[in-house]
Order: structure tokens, then C-alpha cells, then sequence
């Protein structure tokens, strides 16, 4: 059998750009990768500590506790109600964040050996990852193909990564009813469902107006690690239809990927609180509004980007020469090819960066 081969990590390959954009008499500016800056709350930190003390395993399946919070975020902010989180057969559970469930999932579900993942034409890396793994093909498509071929799997990724697109609910609906026609899982990544902006909402699949009476056939990620700045705690939730949540969980439990029981207790606090995330957003909002009419004001379009933590921007030229241009003003973006072809003329500016960096970029922009 031979080894996987997966694809070189994209970000090593910004070296010579950062190393140009470090030269520049105010330092770097980073927006290539969206890891938060600001603090964790403080309500996530007292219940980490309240739960310190933890010496059995914890639970795959979640404790009460978090799974009754998650099902009420989902409900209070998504207007998503799940089967019944509490049950035997679970509709959601917690998750070592979301990245390594992406990257695991088509394994997690038994698909390993052939098929293919459908994915989104500019979408994640960590999607064709997850398919490689698991020894399947990959398939970029914005829309549900005529013919299923072999697909096993489909992620959807609404508000989207890199470009912020937000998919209707009528293009949501769509993709639902081709998974069940076809019996193949629908699976949306939604981490940054809580960034909408300019009046942008963005929409699960699990809502109602898409899923239907019951959610068969579809599944959602969601993660703490934006909505809440607790990227370092490595917590995410993965609900919707019990017989594909149940088969994740079995698998997961034989795995050992448990969520600590501190982390879990924090996630319930977190989940069950709004403000500390309302807040989160205006500060987002904030360097949002104040990064992209600079970007403008340099001469480059902003495309999408209607929700979540990053713009989407072209020069209307490869995205290295973006890249280098940017560099010799001392910033650093996350070039569109990282996530597909499709991407290769844009490149991708984070607002995950402290107020001050993002003054500097604007300055910088503009001047």
C-alpha cells in the first residue's frame, strides 16, 4: 500500500513574503491566516477552572451540560431544533474543534477507499485533506452535478473561506435535495454562521426553510473558535441527522478524540451566552469598516465577502504579484491559489489582527 500523499502545507511558501514585509520600518502586518488576537472572555476561563478538576475520561458522546447549551445556541441563534440532543442517539456532539473533524470526517463516516468528495470551487484545504485520507477523489463544483457519479460526500461551506460568500437558501435547498435523491450526506461548514455582515444573514442547512421537517442526509460544523476567540481550546460541535451524528460518535469514541471535560464545561458557558459574541462581532465590524475602503482606496476590488473574517481581493492579476505588491507595503495576505484554482487571481486579507496592525494597514493602504 502506498503512503498518502498530501499536499505541500500552502503557508510555508509565504516565506519570501513575509521576510520582504518584515523590512518595512513599522514591521509586518500578517493577514494571511485568520487566527484570533483578541482575549478569550472571561466567563470561558472560570469555567475551565471550576471544572479543573477532572480526573476520570471524559465523555465523546458530551456531557449534559454541553450538549443542552448546544442545542440551545442552535435553537436561540440559528433557529435550528435538533431531534433530540439529549437521546441515546445523539444529534450533536462536541468536537476537537473543526478542523481536525473536516480533515477526518469522510473516515469518521466509513467512506475511506473510493468515491469522491465534492467540494467548493475556492474552498479550505483541509476539505481535499480530509478526501486524500481517506484514499477519495475530489470534485470542485459550486453546483449539484447532473450526474452523482460516485460521490460519497459533499461539503458546502456558507459564509464561505477564503471569499465570504454566503450561499441563498434556495442554493442550500438545492444541494439538500440532491444529497437525499442520491443518498449522499450533505455536510455544511458554518464557523462563521455569527458573521454577517451589512445586513447579511447568513443561513444553516439545518434551518427549517432548508432542511425540511427532520434533517436526513445532512449534517453542520460549527466552532467556538471565531464566535467566542477560543481557537486555543480546540472546541466545535457537529449536529443534525442522528444516524450519520451517531455513526461519527462511534467511531470517535473507539478513536479516543474526546474533548477534555474543562473544555467541554467551557464550551457550555460560552454557548450559553450571547453578548460576549455580539461583542466579539463589532470588533470585527469595527476593523472591517475601517480595512476595506482602504483597500479600495489602493485601487483593488473587494469581491463576496459579505460574511466572515476576511476579504477577497483582486488586482484583477495573479495573486503572487498581489501578494508581492502588498509585501513591499509591509502586509501579508494569504494568496487565492491556496484554495483552488479558482481563487488564483484574488488573495485573502484577515481581520484577525489587533487593532493597531489593522491602523497600520490602513495607513499603509492609503498612503
Amino acid at each position: 500500500m502506498s503512503a498518502v500523499r498530501l499536499p505541500d502545507f500552502p503557508w510555508d511558501s509565504l516565506g519570501p513574503a513575509r521576510a520582504r514585509a518584515a523590512e518595512h520600518p513599522g514591521g509586518a502586518v500578517d493577514l494571511s491566516i485568520g487566527t484570533p488576537v483578541d482575549p478569550t472572555p472571561t466567563l470561558l476561563g472560570e469555567a475551565l477552572a471550576a471544572a479543573a478538576d477532572a480526573p476520570g475520561y471524559p465523555t465523546a458522546l458530551g456531557t449534559v451540560d454541553a450538549r443542552r447549551a448546544a442545542a440551545g445556541w442552535l435553537s436561540r441563534r440559528l433557529g435550528v431544533q435538533l431531534a433530540d440532543p439529549l437521546g441515546a442517539v445523539p444529534s450533536v456532539i462536541p468536537t476537537v474543534g473543526s478542523k481536525e473533524l473536516v480533515a477526518l470526517l469522510p473516515t469518521l463516516l466509513g467512506l475511506s477507499g473510493t468515491g469522491t468528495v465534492l467540494i467548493p470551487e475556492v474552498a479550505y484545504p483541509t476539505y481535499e485533506v480530509g478526501a486524500v485520507v481517506a484514499g477519495l477523489q475530489v470534485l470542485r463544483t459550486d453546483t449539484p452535478p447532473a450526474d452523482p457519479g460516485d460521490a460519497v460526500l459533499v461539503w458546502l461551506n456558507s459564509p464561505g473561506n477564503p471569499h465570504g460568500r454566503v450561499l441563498t437558501d434556495d442554493e442550500l435547498r438545492a444541494w439538500a435535495a440532491w444529497g437525499r435523491t442520491h443518498g449522499v450526506p450533505v455536510v455544511a461548514d458554518e464557523c462563521y454562521v455569527e458573521l454577517g455582515w451589512d445586513g447579511v444573514r447568513p443561513r444553516s442547512v439545518l434551518h427549517p426553510d432548508v432542511a425540511g421537517p427532520d434533517h436526513t442526509g445532512l449534517l453542520a460544523v460549527h466552532s467556538l473558535s471565531k464566535q467566542s476567540t477560543a481557537a486555543g481550546y480546540r472546541a466545535g460541535l457537529l449536529s443534525g441527522d442522528p444516524a450519520l451524528v451517531r455513526r461519527v460518535w462511534e467511531v470517535r469514541r473507539h478513536l479516543g478524540l474526546l474533548v477534555p471535560t474543562p473544555v467541554q464545561a467551557a464550551m457550555a458557558a460560552a454557548l450559553a451566552d450571547d453578548g460576549h459574541v455580539d461583542a466579539q462581532r463589532e470588533r470585527y465590524r469595527s476593523r472591517r469598516d475601517r480595512l476595506a475602503p482602504a483597500v479600495r482606496a489602493a485601487g483593488a476590488r473587494i469581491d463576496h465577502s459579505e460574511a466572515g473574517l476576511y476579504l477577497w481581493v483582486t488586482r484583477d492579476e495573479d495573486c503572487w504579484a498581489t501578494i508581492d505588491w502588498l509585501a513591499g507595503l509591509g502586509i501579508v495576505a494569504a494568496p487565492g491559489s491556496f484554495y483552488g484554482p479558482a481563487g488564483s487571481r484574488h488573495v485573502r486579507l484577515a481581520l484577525t489582527a489587533t487593532d493597531e496592525r489593522i491602523d497600520a494597514a490602513v495607513e499603509r493602504l492609503t498612503s
